[in-house]
């Protein structure tokens, strides 16, 4: 086996040490299945698992992490799995304290997660997300001040076909 296969073998055996005591006694590592992937972890059903271990993870960017999410999405399907979970090392987190490596979820899951409640009250854990991510589900949920372009896409939605709108003239703009 490779290194970067020896890598994903010691992070999802990790995963797996701490699903099983957690409510996922069935859960291991899932034999390859090429094209056909269906994530990293199997014996938890309704759930893809794709995990992420060593350096790569450690070190990723934003794009990795977009592009590991939309791979989840395909596992998934292939998994035929309501939820997917991408778990990613944290810098400084090694493979024993894997409890507290990332995971991470589209947040169309996370609020159908939520709304299924937690014993004990509602959830009040911590959701990490890019600030500009924030931004737009503030502003999808009607918080904020509309802006400029915000009063273009309205008056492009109220215009007939075929009918442009032009930007605002600013006197004294080039």
């Amino acid at each position: 086996m490779n290194k970067s296969g020896q890598l994903g073998t010691k992070a999802e055996s990790a995963v797996v040490k701490v699903l099983t005591p957690n409510g996922f006694p069935h859960c291991e590592r899932r034999r390859l299945r090429g094209a056909n992937d269906a994530g990293d972890l199997t014996g938890t059903p309704g759930i893809c698992w794709s995990v992420k271990g060593g350096e790569m993870s450690r070190t990723a960017s934003d794009l990795d992490v977009q592009r590991w999410l939309g791979e989840l999405a395909t596992q998934m399907g292939h998994a035929k799995a309501d939820v997917g979970v991408l778990v990613v090392q944290r810098k400084g987190v090694g493979y024993d304290n894997a409890h507290r490596w990332w995971a991470i979820m589209p947040a169309c899951q996370i609020v159908a997660l939520s709304t299924v409640g937690i014993s004990g009250g509602p959830a009040t854990f911590p959701v990490r997300m890019l600030l500009g991510d924030a931004v737009t589900l503030l502003r999808a949920a009607g918080y904020g001040q509309p802006t400029a372009e915000d009063d273009v896409a309205i008056a492009e939605q109220m215009l007939p076909a075929g009918v442009e709108v032009l930007p605002p003239y600013h006197a004294g703009a080039a």
